[in-house]
């Protein structure tokens, strides 16, 4: 294998690894939802939703790694194994590939936790469980943000499914609340339209744009490209 068709391979399998990474953690935050709320079903009991959740969390954290070592081992960008865990330590586009290892860290936490928790008690891990829900959207914007493909067709499709099904999840968690406070729900609905709205604006005017490359990595250093079709490292 020629070191181009090496560096090909693994341009691509850090792209799909990483548009895989956030399908399974949509699907897992999905199902999460029923987990919350003890929810149920003759055709589909909580048991099975609960394996099938834990299932497609060890699937995350598989496709994760894979999805961070293939981008430390590509070389085309300047990033090592600490930028994957120490939020915004690399120089190149430092914000959105601190996004990335904020969301690794947290899945790490929600690891260590499960792993001790017997130790900690289920009052400590249940909290460090819920701020991992917060991984889907560091993700979703961290893929925006650094990813390549945010300009392709395809990946319009990922992302957009993605957030139709949260989107969802979330509307029905929101709509079965009952808080103490009824504004805290009406702000939770006003916040599960705004945010997309605003999400959806910032990306025609950011990622969306040709010129996004050089915005969100300024002073980083640049290797010579490969042109790929649908996904070229820009």
């Amino acid at each position: 294998m020629t070191a181009l068709t090496q560096s090909l391979a693994l341009w691509y399998f850090t792209r799909g690894s990483g548009a895989l990474s956030l399908i399974l953690l949509t699907a897992v935050f999905a199902l999460g939802t029923p987990t919350l709320l003890s929810w149920g079903h003759r055709h589909l009991p909580r048991a099975v939703v609960l394996l099938l959740h834990r299932n497609l969390s060890l699937l995350v954290c598989v496709f994760l790694f894979l999805h961070v070592a293939s981008t430390v081992v590509d070389g085309f960008a300047p990033i090592g194994w600490l930028d994957a865990i120490i939020p915004f330590r690399s120089g190149y586009r430092p914000i959105w590939l601190g996004l990335g290892a904020v969301a690794v860290d947290l899945l790490l936490a929600v690891i260590i936790t499960s792993l001790v928790r017997v130790r900690i008690g289920y009052a400590a891990w249940r909290w460090v469980h819920m701020l991992s829900y917060a991984m889907w959207p560091i993700a979703m914007l961290h893929g925006l943000g650094a990813g390549s493909d945010t300009r392709s067709p395809w990946m319009w499709w990922v992302d957009g499914t993605c957030a139709v099904v949260v989107l969802a999840a979330v509307g029905f968690r929101v709509r079965v609340w009952q808080p103490h406070d009824r504004r805290l729900r009406t702000l939770a609905v006003g916040l599960l339209v705004a945010v997309p709205i605003v999400t959806i604006g910032w990306v025609m005017i950011g990622p969306l744009k040709p010129n996004w490359s050089k915005r969100a990595a300024p002073s980083a250093p640049i290797t010579p490209s490969v042109s790929v079709t649908s996904g070229a490292p820009s």
